[in-house]
């Protein structure tokens, strides 16, 4: 659950051969939808997600911030997302996962999918990220066609609500 609700909030798609000028992609961002390749039950699903913030750093590396509710406390993560050779791609957790960011057409949605490889498997999520917390049918549209080109299920989408941030207790 705990990596699920980190991969969720991250909001990790797929990639690939684009220039991301880091500008594109700094400030805030919006979980509008979230695919995996598992069917996970309705209990698994995270209900609410926080804004999430990305930072430029030094040499291409990104940081992205956000607030998470656990037993009625907030928690607040940072992940460090280094980047790669590749363009649009970052590793994680010391390359345990990668993240790829495609920019959809208009300029106010990215795709943030993660690989995560693990226990001799491998796990897929992807999520529609936005400018702000509105529904876009375009871009919605756009990532469902992404989900099918990464041989993900389209029945496996889903919406979480939008939750401001919380404060965490320090």
């Amino acid at each position: 659950m705990k990596t699920l609700l980190l991969g969720v909030t991250l909001g990790l798609a797929a990639a690939l051969s684009f220039t991301m000028k880091e500008e594109d992609i700094t400030g805030t961002w919006y979980v509008k939808a979230v695919v995996t390749d598992k069917d996970l039950p309705e209990e698994k699903r995270p209900r609410k997600v926080s804004p999430v913030t990305v930072t430029a750093l030094d040499h291409g590396d990104l940081e992205a911030t956000f607030t998470f509710m656990r037993n009625d406390r907030c928690f607040q993560k940072k992940i460090l997302m280094r980047k790669t050779e590749a363009p649009g791609k970052f590793s994680i957790y010391g390359g345990r996962k990668l993240i790829y960011l495609q920019e959809l057409p208009g300029r106010e949605h990215y795709v943030f999918y993660c690989k995560d490889q693990r226990h001799g498997g491998l796990f897929r999520m992807g999520e529609l990220m936005g400018r702000n917390p509105d529904t876009n049918l375009e871009a919605l549209e756009e990532f469902k066609k992404l989900v099918q080109r990464k041989g993900l299920s389209e029945g496996n989408i889903f919406m979480p609500l939008q939750m401001g941030s919380c404060v965490p207790e320090h």
